[in-house]
């Protein structure tokens, strides 16, 4: 069984989707040193003109200041297959969640703006999802999936609120920076703690 792949997308894939990513793979480390081999949290970006490039360097202080690590981290273009591999998608706006729904809709069921999914989180029964177990890949994959469908049936097609939105930090200061990262936080700690109990 293939980790539970989680797809992280902005625009340019150099502040707020590889700060996700990374923040969740910390996320998911601390509830299980091994989860690893089990989530595999990755991100790109809807521009593609950052291609290769390093982790934004604000966006690297926040990632380390949260004990995660922006080594290793090289920006991509959003492309149909990362989509296609992914069981879930956060994005960082609305407009990115119509652009990845527009490039693939069979994913809209999968795909939500970040601080939607949070919302969604908070509203989920735990006790109707599968048991997940830090050593079974299948149990922590069935789980992850069981959320996803939870989370979109809790959406009933309402629209994501503006609020739902992380404002784009680049070009700005460490403070906002920080406020992305605490808002990237209240979904990313959440999601670990319900995947991996």
């Amino acid at each position: 069984m293939a980790p539970f792949t989680v797809l992280h997308v902005c625009m340019g894939n150099i502040c707020r989707s590889p700060m996700a990513e990374r923040l969740l793979d910390r996320a998911v480390r601390d509830r299980a040193p091994q989860a690893g081999d089990l989530v595999r949290s990755v991100s790109a970006g809807t521009g593609g003109w950052h291609e290769g490039e390093e982790m934004n360097p604000p966006a690297a202080r926040q990632v380390r200041a949260r004990n995660g690590t922006p080594e290793g981290f090289a920006a991509r273009k959003l492309r149909g297959d990362f989509l296609d591999d992914a069981d879930l998608i956060l994005t960082a706006t609305a407009d990115q969640y119509d652009y990845v729904v527009a490039l693939r809709p069979d994913a809209a069921g999968r795909t939500f703006v970040l601080g939607e999914f949070g919302r969604m989180l908070a509203s989920i029964d735990a006790t109707g999802l599968p048991p997940a177990s830090s050593d079974a890949p299948d149990a922590v994959h069935a789980r992850g999936v069981a959320i996803v469908e939870a989370a979109h049936a809790l959406r009933d097609d309402k629209e994501a609120l503006p609020s739902d939105d992380l404002d784009d930090p680049w070009g700005r200061g460490d403070q906002t920076f920080q406020r992305v990262g605490d808002e990237i936080e209240d979904t990313t700690v959440p999601f670990a703690t319900l995947l991996l109990p």
